[in-house]
């Protein structure tokens, strides 16, 4: 299925697309930077820390967050990814940026699932919700740009992180 020639070709299509992007001093440092700080997701624990400052149950709030993050992590990490196994995409250059490797496979993208489902946890009933979908996007495609990710894992991974943030709305009510 993802090795199929029409997710090759889209695969392909997006990664010329960001080649564009690629060696601009100012994209690359947006996203490795982005890349970098959502690692083991805590650009998305500290956006729920800030957001529980001066808030009555601000507590309760971020804590619920880093549940839903570290559950959504041993789900991906541990369970989804390990039925694909994909490989991840070959990059030989030098990255103009230190970006840790990671370990696990490719599909679907842990940084991308978590990138949603923090955004849609934080944004409710938040005048900042457009800041957090702008941010999960800039994470989830500096996956891309950063060669760590095919698009498709990318997209694989938002899809995830759509339904366990709306599961997490649904099953765990806001204190």
């Amino acid at each position: 299925m993802l090795d199929s020639p029409a997710v090759v070709r889209f695969d392909a299509a997006v990664d010329t697309w960001f080649d564009r992007l690629r060696g601009n001093v100012v994209a690359d440092r947006v996203f490795y930077t982005a890349s970098t700080l959502a690692d083991h997701s805590l650009l998305w624990h500290l956006m729920g820390a800030a957001s529980a400052v001066g808030h009555p149950k601000g507590f309760e709030r971020a804590l619920r967050l880093s549940l839903a993050l570290g559950a959504e992590s041993a789900l991906v990490n541990g369970g989804i990814k390990a039925l694909f196994r994909r490989e991840r995409p070959v990059h030989e250059a030098v990255r103009p940026h230190n970006l840790r490797t990671p370990k696990t496979t490719s599909f679907p993208s842990g940084h991308a699932s978590s990138a949603v489902m923090a955004a849609i946890i934080l944004s409710e009933d938040s005048p900042l919700a457009p800041f957090y979908a702008a941010l999960a996007t800039v994470v989830a495609a500096s996956r891309i740009h950063v060669r760590i990710h095919h698009a498709s894992d990318v997209l694989g991974g938002a899809a995830v992180g759509l339904a366990l943030g709306v599961a997490v709305r649904r099953l765990w009510p806001r204190p």
